[in-house]
């Protein structure tokens, strides 16, 4: 009882210091963005409010789901997974003012809050210890796929499908941390291609391509967000200026001033110091999950879900709605918290969940 006693209390001490050095980093890194943000805007006399409503967008979001996930780790998830459905139902374009068409438009941000959805109802479907439920809620989220391609939503479908399978794969997963590396490097791989295409540095026939499924518009606002980081390669134009200072932007009739894509945009409007913050962000996020006391299951799929979330954003303009911003941070602090609840594999970051034979591994 006592070594038993003292194990666990060792353990329960070394998940604490993980936990406060996840939590300091996420301040650090948050407050940085929101800092640069006012820097850059004084600079050059730009609008930094969109920034720190997303910084804080997503901060609320992350306490919120730490503490909802902490009291329910079944229902808080499967709450966040209907309230996604139930949102994109009742608001379809998520946000006031001009209703762009598609591609342009509302469509990334349908796709991210259903891929966020999806991703919500696997994790409470791992955490969940009746067969019952756990079929319920892949259901919803296989409902989530079917929801997203009867909008229209074709990413969103594929991003959906893609949460579900990589969710049910990671049952058989033991090392989160090899899992969490492969997802930064999707992550990175796309960004790299959409900075490729913006700077020309493609073959021209894959541009073609990609003006095909994208459209030309589209590919036009990242040439511009390029150019205009070659203005000024530290600093960027400045916050909220994209819109005013790009040519495509302001020949279109309906414009909503960003060049779709979140790290075009950081790297035109904050400069390279930006975007290496968003990807300190990102970053973050993959840590926290990496040393979090949820089984290895719950981790991975909420990081197949937040890397798909990049994914869209890379190419599209969903983190500039609000409502992507904070279901972003409630997946990521509902999938670090640590239930009350007696949890076993809480205890052990990494590992497989497989019946009854639960081996750690790292």
């Amino acid at each position: 009882m006592g070594s038993r006693g003292l194990t666990s209390a060792s353990g329960l001490d070394a998940d604490g210091e993980r936990r406060i050095v996840s939590d300091a980093a996420g301040v650090v890194v948050l407050g940085a963005c929101a800092g640069w943000s006012l820097i850059t805007a004084a600079v050059h006399e730009g609008r930094p409010e969109g920034v720190l409503l997303a910084v804080l967008a997503v901060a609320a979001g992350y306490a919120a789901g730490r503490i909802g996930g902490a009291l329910l780790p079944v229902g808080a998830p499967c709450v966040g997974a209907l309230a996604g459905v139930a949102l994109t139902v009742a608001v379809p374009h998520l946000a006031p003012g001009p209703q762009i068409t598609a591609p342009l438009g509302h469509a990334g941000a349908t796709a991210a809050v259903l891929t966020l959805s999806g991703g919500a109802a696997c994790c409470a479907a791992w955490a969940a210890t009746a067969p019952a439920a756990q079929i319920a809620l892949r259901l919803l989220a296989a409902g989530t796929a079917v929801l997203a391609a009867a909008l229209g939503s074709t990413i969103g479908c594929a991003t959906c499908v893609a949460v579900l399978l990589c969710s049910l794969a990671a049952g058989r997963t033991r090392h989160r941390g090899a899992g969490l590396a492969v997802l930064a490097a999707v992550a990175a791989l796309v960004t790299c291609l959409v900075w490729a295409v913006a700077a020309r540095a493609v073959p021209g026939g894959l541009v073609t391509a990609l003006e095909g499924r994208l459209t030309p518009h589209r590919v036009r606002l990242w040439e511009d967000a390029w150019h205009l980081l070659r203005e000024d390669a530290v600093l960027g134009v400045g916050p909220g200026r994209f819109g005013e200072l790009s040519t495509t932007s302001v020949q279109s009739m309906l414009s909503d001033g960003k060049p779709h894509s979140a790290p075009l945009q950081q790297a035109a409007e904050q400069g390279v110091v930006g975007v290496a913050l968003l990807a300190a962000a990102f970053g973050w996020v993959l840590y926290a999950l990496w040393r979090g006391p949820r089984p290895t299951p719950v981790v991975l799929t909420a990081g197949v879900t937040l890397t798909a979330l990049a994914v869209i954003a890379a190419m599209g303009n969903a983190l500039s709605f609000t409502a992507v911003s904070v279901g972003a941070g409630l997946l990521a602090g509902m999938a670090t918290a640590r239930p009350w609840a007696d949890e076993p594999s809480t205890r052990a970051p990494d590992t497989h969940l497989r019946g009854a034979g639960r081996t750690p591994a790292r």
